[in-house]
């Protein structure tokens, strides 16, 4: 249920219009039966949007197809520009718009404008009901709002990144409960703490003496991480949030890992050093898999030549740079053609597009999904989806630095992820803050 749109709480008011626009209904297939018993109206000429991407064979092709299906499935109940009645008590009508205030001659193909005239229009013939038009598009909101109508955005969840589960919290605890900890291995804490949350205990007489631990929900009590003094393939934490991090990544019990922060925090290598770790060196998974989404940095350079792994080395190029960073590879390895082609050619690393990973079934396979921000919740589940008995996968990424035209900060598959497993014994997170690969890098991040 979208939340603040159905008006569920005050039932004196009267039923709500809500006009969807296209990117709502791509967004989510299922968006036209989320607004309770009020009237959904869908102009003709979303669907005419609609149609224009059903052979698409992205998720965005699927999900217009799905819209279609749905429509199709609503004639049987009525025409749909009479309204056909939803078995949560609302409605559905494809309308058509009768006039074009908006469109100037050389104007008369804006679908924007078109849509925006339906909802004028909606508006206009139910004075005594709220008319409100819902769009994932900022512009249209502030056409829709310009032309005096009610505008919101679509969000299911209503995540706010700044607001979002950090993964780990500070507890002001007395000095002799932090003595107890360190002699008897756990406390029990009567907080509300999510499973597996991460916490710096801190002594209330003595600042300066702490302990870290992590929450275990069965027990009801404070454990200690463990201690990583040798490092992992040569990396060593360096901020007790990466050393959260790390414990996270080397437990077996937790199978789902989301790790957030912004560039330079380390995601991405300690994700894949605990995979090496794990693969290689215990061997509790069969091989590490890493894969991230294609989205270019700023305007695309094209088609790229070659066969499938020539097309896919610059989009993976950051992968590739920190696993010979682990391996120790230097510039005189490479002269003498060593690279990270050795663990691909043995097996242990697959680097592999998400593109083709719908229909597979991944056993005992350590995963890594990088830039997991640009991907969709109905991604992120396909991903998951996927994973058989022993799998582990971790997804990296960064809110705020988003390449995908039909998400933002607040819907994307990764902020979901954080949210939805958050309560879950069985996945872990933590936000990552301070920047950790150069000072010129997080002064960047800082001041730009």
């Amino acid at each position: 249920m979208t939340r603040g749109l159905d008006g569920r709480n005050d039932p004196s008011l009267s039923k709500k219009y809500y006009v969807l626009d296209t990117n709502v209904l791509l967004h989510n297939p299922g968006s036209m039966f989320a607004f309770a018993d009020n009237h959904v109206i869908i102009p003709i000429y979303v669907i005419d949007e609609i149609d224009n991407f059903k052979k698409d064979l992205s998720d965005l092709g699927r999900n217009a197809r799905q819209v279609a299906r749905q429509l199709d499935s609503l004639r049987e109940g009525g025409c749909l520009s009479d309204s056909v009645a939803l078995e949560n008590g609302g409605t559905v009508t494809v309308a058509l718009g009768h006039r074009s205030p908006l469109n100037s001659p050389g104007d008369s193909r804006k679908m924007d404008n078109l849509i925006l005239e339906v909802a004028l229009e909606i508006r206009d013939q139910n004075p005594e009901s709220t008319t409100i038009l819902v769009t994932k598009d900022v512009n249209m909101r502030v056409r829709g709002d310009a032309l005096g109508l009610n505008t919101t955005d679509y969000d299911e969840q209503n995540i706010r990144v700044e607001e979002l589960f950090k993964g780990c919290s500070e507890i002001l605890v007395p000095g002799a409960l932090i003595e107890e900890f360190y002699a008897e291995g756990s406390i029990h804490l009567e907080d509300d703490l999510s499973p597996n949350q991460y916490l710096l205990l801190r002594s209330e007489e003595n600042h300066g003496q702490t302990a870290l631990a992590r929450y275990d929900e069965e027990s009801a009590s404070a454990k200690p991480i463990r201690k990583l003094r040798e490092g992992v393939w040569g990396i060593r934490p360096r901020n007790k949030e990466q050393h959260y991090a790390l414990d996270l990544l080397l437990s077996d019990d937790i199978k789902l890992v989301t790790l957030v922060g912004k560039a330079g925090t380390g995601k991405t290598l300690l994700a894949l050093a605990a995979g090496l770790q794990k693969c290689l060196e215990e061997q509790e998974f069969h091989k590490l898999l890493v894969s991230r989404p294609i989205f270019p940095l700023g305007r695309d350079i094209g088609f790229l030549p070659g066969d499938i792994e020539e097309k896919l080395n610059p989009w993976m190029q950051p992968i590739f740079d920190n696993i010979e960073l682990l391996l120790g590879i230097n510039q005189g390895d490479k002269k003498e053609g060593r690279s990270y082609a050795e663990l691909l050619e043995l097996g242990y690393i697959n680097i592999e597009p998400l593109t083709y990973i719908r229909g597979r079934s991944l056993p005992s396979v350590y995963m890594v999904v990088d830039e997991a921000q640009n991907l969709t919740p109905h991604e992120v589940k396909t991903i998951i989806t996927r994973a058989g008995e022993g799998t582990k996968i971790v997804f990296t990424g960064d809110p705020y630095q988003i390449d995908n035209p039909y998400i933002d900060s607040s819907n994307n598959g990764l902020t979901t992820l954080v949210e939805r497993f958050r309560k879950l014994g069985i996945a872990g997170h933590v936000t990552l803050e301070k920047g950790e690969r150069s000072e010129l890098a997080e002064l960047a991040t800082q001041v730009l």
